[in-house]
């Protein structure tokens, strides 16, 4: 299964189990062993912190160094400084321990085997120095390299959130229970589950589509723009389909069971969601990477030195032994466990500060390498709400703001979201009566002693009604929606809808070229739809018609031109593009599903935020960089000092010096972590 956040499952891996983590078929479960893992790591620092003050009292070496050596001698003090060094151990680097098993068995060592390297070294050499063996215990480095690994893991397991619950989210869109009708025509309420094929259930006004099916009876408008991307409300009437988890509008309807189970689409958005998840490439962390390396030079400089001291010197084995330990532990800053965590926890905070949410933090990192932005168009480009464009009057009788208001004055009493529309567009109504629906075709009203009507273009066509098409071509080539308001049988203008554009879309696009990438977008709409949307605010592609099962294929053939793709959407059509791309990003105001299959959420749905995350990613990275140069970087320093290279001039680092070091990098990583700031 795949891993959307290879840095926790590469530090925590033994904890996994299996290491499946991600978006998968067991969201809620994961989202629950996370929670187990916050506390765990938690209660293990807490409780490993509270051990090590003791150790801290009783360490030989801390006591030279403070000078507090009678307070705390007595006797077996030595055997209760081992006791509590081991509880240390095998409770607090127990996750580590694990870890190491899991890192050899893979053959990839990484932090887990660099940490349990350090401490197991300084576990047993000390042990024996404690029941014997000539030299010095590093029980005091032991406790505090165990309290500040489980401090990193603990803050990155609170920083990251861990994707999950995507599925369950899709399974919330269908609602729970059904009105199936009964051959007497009354209906009786049963779980959805229980609907078979051939069954007919009735769907009133505002409720959910419980099942993919035929319409059989009845006339409304369904809004389906979360599921297939269509911005306008589709009108449904005897003989055409209707998908499950789509909303009703104004109408009832009797829909003829078609599809349930496995079968239907939303079953099948989840199908592919996962197989988007389970194919998405993972990304080697950069702490990972650098503790692979020092636990390479770790064990290399041990056996260099222990060799050096024994064969070249022909000093004492005990000496040569504490020389060789005293690398290895060293070798091991710190610094190396807060490096990333911290970084993570300050660009978490910022990103939230600056209205987005950093759910996923691998593929957030790999945000820099963005080549291509894709789009959604409804709900992201655009508002996913009808607004008025354009008004035109026919004749010189009627002024554009008469054909608005008039208009207006018969929409208020519908609820139809081009109604609301037009209603909102005008403000100011005069009063209207006998308000009447024409079935599929509109609505008309008697204003100012006028019978208004407000009515599609089939209406005109099916009446004889004339008009001047030449007015309205360019709105028709542009696929916005037409009404025409009639005074009597007479046309005296129309009005031109489309979905409003968010003001932010065009300089968010703008400023995504300016650094260098290409912005496209795709939608489920028709092609003069996509082809306007995409003049008003300057895209280099588009891609319309694209239904929910092919936009994620749509996102692959972006990615086999070798680019690397940020897929940005809100809707249901989106989950499996969004898992598809290296970095899924949803809009805030858009469906559960959406926020929970990305990687990031854009809380304040404004596209602008997009150029912002991506700067922040390219920030985050350098700051990591930064960070992990200065975690080990003085490793060229310390370990050449505790081998003993300068012994000849009398200089040999003392562990307690070591130690020093070690706590300087670790404040200099925590400072340069809090620095991080966007312009």
């Amino acid at each position: 299964m795949n891993t959307r956040d290879k840095h926790a499952q590469e530090h925590h891996s033994s904890e996994h189990g299996s290491g499946s983590e991600g978006h998968s078929g067991h969201g809620g479960n994961h989202q629950g062993h996370h929670e187990l893992m916050v506390r765990d790591f938690r209660q293990r620092f807490l409780v490993c912190l509270i051990l090590t003050l003791p150790v801290v009292t009783l360490s030989p070496m801390l006591q030279e160094v403070f000078g507090f050596g009678g307070l705390a001698d007595f006797a077996g003090d030595i055997y209760l400084l081992f006791a509590l060094a081991t509880g240390i151990f095998f409770y607090g680097g127990w996750p580590f321990l694990k870890g190491l098993v899991d890192e050899t068995g893979k053959r990839r060592p990484g932090m887990m085997t660099l940490i349990s390297l350090a401490i197991s070294v300084a576990y047993v050499y000390s042990s024996l120095v404690a029941f014997g063996l000539p030299g010095r215990v590093f029980f005091w480095e032991l406790a505090s390299l165990i309290d500040v690994m489980l401090l990193g893991h603990w803050i990155e397991m609170r920083s990251v959130m861990s994707a999950s619950g995507a599925l369950q989210e899709l399974v919330k869109l269908m609602p729970s229970q059904a009105h199936r009708l009964l051959e007497e025509g009354s209906t009786e309420d049963v779980g959805v589950e229980e609907l078979r094929p051939g069954e007919r259930v009735l769907v009133r006004p505002g409720e959910k589509i419980p099942v993919d099916g035929q319409v059989v009876d009845g006339f409304s408008s369904v809004v389906e723009s979360m599921l297939t991307g269509e911005s306008r409300p589709v009108e449904k009437q005897k003989g055409q389909e209707v998908i499950g988890g789509a909303i009703n509008g104004e109408g009832s309807l009797t829909v003829e069971v078609a599809k349930t189970g496995e079968e239907s689409f939303l079953s099948q958005i989840v199908s592919m969601v996962q197989k988007a998840q389970e194919s998405k490439s993972r990304s080697q962390d950069l702490a990972n990477s650098a503790a692979m390396y020092l636990t390479f030079i770790a064990i290399g400089a041990g056996v260099l030195t222990m060799a050096v001291w024994l064969g070249l010197s022909g000093r004492e084995f005990v000496f040569a032994l504490e020389r060789s330990v005293t690398v290895m532990v060293i070798t091991c800053p710190h610094a190396l466990g807060l490096a990333v965590p911290l970084v993570v926890a300050v660009s978490t905070t910022l990103a939230a500060s600056h209205g987005f949410l950093i759910r996923n933090r691998t593929p957030f990192e790999q945000a820099r390498k963005v080549q291509a932005v894709l789009f959604d168009k409804t709900g992201t480009l655009t508002k996913g709400e009808f607004g008025v464009s354009e008004v035109i009057a026919f004749g010189e009788k009627w002024s554009e703001d008469d054909v608005l208001q008039y208009a207006a004055s018969v929409e208020t009493y519908s609820e139809h979201p081009i109604a609301r529309g037009i209603a909102e567009a005008a403000g100011a109504t005069h009063p209207a009566g006998d308000f009447q629906s024409i079935p599929g075709k509109g609505a008309q009203a008697i204003v100012q002693d006028t019978v208004v009507k407000v009515v599609s273009p089939g209406y005109l066509e099916e009446k004889g009604i004339d008009y001047p098409e030449e007015r309205v071509a360019q709105q028709t080539t542009e696929g916005k929606t037409l009404v025409f308001v009639l005074a009597g049988d007479e046309a005296v203008g129309a009005v031109a809808l489309a979905d409003i554009i968010r003001e932010e879309s065009k300089s968010a696009v703008s400023a995504l070229q300016l650094m260098g990438l290409q912005v496209m977008m795709i939608t489920g709409d028709n092609q003069r739809v996509a082809r306007w949307v995409a003049g008003e605010i300057g895209l280099d592609d588009y891609y319309a018609g694209v239904l929910p099962d092919k936009k994620a294929d749509k996102v692959k053939e972006i990615q086999n031109r070798g680019l690397t793709v940020a897929m940005t959407g809100d809707g249901v059509n989106d989950a499996p593009a969004l898992a598809q791309a290296d970095v899924g990003i949803a809009i805030g105001a858009g469906t559960d599903v959406a926020m929970e299959t990305a990687d990031i959420v854009l809380v304040r749905s404004n596209p602008q935020d997009v150029v912002s995350l991506l700067k922040l990613s390219g920030l985050t990275y350098r700051k990591m960089v930064q960070n992990l140069f200065w975690a080990t970087g003085y490793n060229a320093v310390a370990i050449p000092l505790a081998a003993g290279v300068l012994s000849f001039a009398g200089v040999i680092l003392d562990p307690a010096i070591g130690a020093l070091i070690m706590s300087v990098s670790t404040v200099i990583v925590a400072i340069n972590a809090k620095l991080l700031k966007m312009d």
